[in-house]
């Protein structure tokens, strides 16, 4: 066999693969949008200009195989504003049809709370009662992928913190993304 034969001949055997893993790329993404709340956040030991905390996250698998994940990270919005971030490099699986309480270290920088701060206020003195007004947050993430899968999943969560009620509203939008 030539040369240029053997290289025809790879380059077929190389699309051919290609093909084969974008399609199972395609029957990965055939599960529903886990469910992902924010729950709680508890304090943790703080450095310098920051506050950290353990933010508490409930996420719900609706679907009939297990979620396996490996790592997180997430980005947490006020009033369309970034606070918070975080990442984790736990693993593990959440069962068919069943939830997980899942935890992740966030760090809110000083200035990032003082600009939250003074945007409130000067949101106060146009609006006139701003301060009482709730506070819309917005939760960005995603549940990596373990080793061998190339399905990383993307969530979301949308709702309303109202300091002076006992009521908490969310308006939750949660989207599944593959990678």
């Amino acid at each position: 066999m030539s040369q240029h034969n053997f290289m025809k001949q790879c380059v077929v055997v190389l699309i051919l693969s290609l093909v084969a893993s974008l399609t199972g790329c395609a029957t990965l993404s055939g599960g529903d949008s886990p469910n992902v709340r924010v729950v709680g956040m508890e304090p943790l030991p703080s450095e310098g200009l920051e506050v950290r905390f353990a933010l508490k996250l409930r996420v719900q698998n609706p679907n009939e195989s297990a979620l396996l994940y490996d790592g997180m990270s997430v980005n947490l919005d006020l009033d369309g504003r970034g606070l918070a971030s975080g990442v984790s490099n736990a693993a593990g699986e959440i069962p068919r049809f069943s939830e997980a309480l899942l935890t992740v270290p966030v760090s809110i920088s000083a200035f990032s709370a003082i600009r939250q701060l003074l945007a409130r206020a000067r949101d106060n003195q146009t609006d006139g009662n701003m301060l009482n007004q709730p506070i819309v947050y917005a939760l960005k993430g995603k549940l990596g992928a373990p080793e061998g899968s190339l399905r990383a999943i993307r969530f979301s969560d949308k709702g309303e913190l109202d300091l002076f009620s006992t009521e908490t509203t969310n308006t939750a939008k949660d989207e599944a993304t593959d990678n």
